[in-house]
């Protein structure tokens, strides 16, 4: 039995976790890197090279449980392939368990986001990504990457941090007074605490890892220099998990390439970081 970072049976089992993880290897609209299909094998093999105790909050989140609830191989079309996750993800929030995907390319987000946005009212999508991802629809697609928060903006409440490359066209559909743009953030030091004031209620935090600066995470689809930086990131997600009721989160665009360990490797532990936050503000 396969598991996920290699933990044992006894903590992988759907019974026993608190925790799932689907996999969605898709990558049929990205328009330059390719390779976000390889993204999930990636993960779970650094996964498997990774320390399970986290020193920052001397927890060990594996202990909660972490169950590999399958993979999403639908790929006939986009818009089929956002079907499947939609009905996967709603399958499984019937769990009641804190639900968690990664891809694949960003457009995997859309089904899973959907899903989660009908269980949960007053739900806020945190979207950490280079690119705002707002177009109504690309290459005849609304199923498309660059259209993979365009719903979630017209259902829910979006907040974008880390935004450093978009079209003139989504200008239009930009969140009003929700939008933390890189330039913006890299010059004020309370950027966090604004962030916050944005984001409350039940949370759905979908992070594309082009959000973080190249020179730590290279490999992705389109990787925008002048990203997010480690540990302030790691003290927003830590913020956001202590205010507010996290109920779901993915994580996407880790792309394949000679160099992709680096990268692998920091959306593993950016993943595990995410389950340690998660549990010691839920207290279970």
């Amino acid at each position: 039995m396969k598991t996920y970072a290699g933990i044992p049976e006894e903590n992988a089992t759907l019974e026993n976790s608190k925790v799932m993880l689907v996999t969605v290897p898709y990558d049929g609209t990205s328009t330059w890197g390719k390779g976000a299909d390889k993204g999930p094998e990636l993960f779970l093999n650094a996964s498997e090279n990774m320390e399970l105790y986290d020193i920052e909050t001397g927890t060990e989140p594996y202990l909660k449980g972490v169950y590999l609830a399958g993979e999403v191989s639908e790929n006939s079309t986009p818009e089929a392939m956002t079907e499947a996750v939609y009905q996967k993800t709603k399958e499984l929030l019937n769990n009641d368990k804190l639900f968690t995907l990664f891809g694949g390319e960003h457009s995997v987000s859309i089904g899973s986001i959907r899903a989660v946005g009908e269980k949960f009212e007053n739900l806020t999508v945190l979207q950490l990504d280079a690119h705002t991802d707002l177009r109504p629809e690309f290459h005849g697609s609304t199923s498309n990457h660059a259209c993979a928060v365009f719903e979630a903006n017209q259902k829910h409440n979006l907040v974008q941090v880390g935004i450093r490359s978009m079209d003139v066209e989504e200008v239009e559909y930009l969140p009003e007074g929700r939008v933390f743009f890189a330039h913006e953030i890299a010059n004020n030091e309370n950027w966090i605490n604004d962030v916050l004031e944005k984001v409350s209620g039940n949370v759905y935090i979908t992070i594309d890892l082009d959000a973080f600066d190249p020179s730590i995470a290279p490999s992705t689809g389109t990787p925008e220099p002048g990203g997010l930086q480690w540990y302030p990131t790691l003290e927003l997600l830590r913020k956001v998990f202590e205010k507010c009721n996290v109920v779901a989160f993915d994580i996407v665009e880790l792309m394949d390439s000679p160099m992709a360990k680096p990268s692998a490797f920091l959306a593993s532990k950016l993943y595990y970081k995410m389950l340690a936050y998660y549990h010691i503000y839920n207290n279970n």
